[in-house]
Formats: structure tokens, C-alpha cells, sequence
């Protein structure tokens, strides 16, 4: 539930929008007052480039 296909940075982020999850649930990307949310949890660590990806570290865990 927590991974989506591709490379999604935080420059890639335009408002509300929904991405699928590899499970095949989705999950609500919002942009608030320069604070981008997934679901409910706020991303506190963006665009961590690694080898396989990307990871946004956020505050909470997320439960589909």
C-alpha cells in the first residue's frame, strides 16, 4: 500500500491528485500551503533518491 509505480518527485506534485499503489488501492496526494499529504500523513523527508527509486519519509503510517 505504501509504494506506487514509477519515480514521483515532489516537483511532480500539482494540487490534489490519486495514485495507484502496487496492491491496487490508492492513495489522495495533496498539496496544502506548501505541505504536500499523503492520505492523512505529511511528507517530512522528500525526493531521497536511491537505486530501485525514491522515497518521501513521512510522519505516519499508512493503512489502507
Amino acid at each position: 500500500y505504501h509504494v506506487v509505480a514509477g519515480k514521483v518527485m515532489s516537483t511532480d506534485i500539482t494540487g490534489n491528485m490519486e495514485q495507484a499503489t502496487v496492491n491496487g488501492s490508492t492513495i489522495n496526494i495533496t498539496l496544502s500551503n506548501g505541505k504536500v499529504m499523503i492520505n492523512d500523513a505529511t511528507v517530512i523527508s522528500a525526493d531521497i533518491d536511491t537505486d530501485n527509486g525514491v522515497i518521501h519519509v513521512i510522519d505516519t503510517v499508512l493503512i489502507p
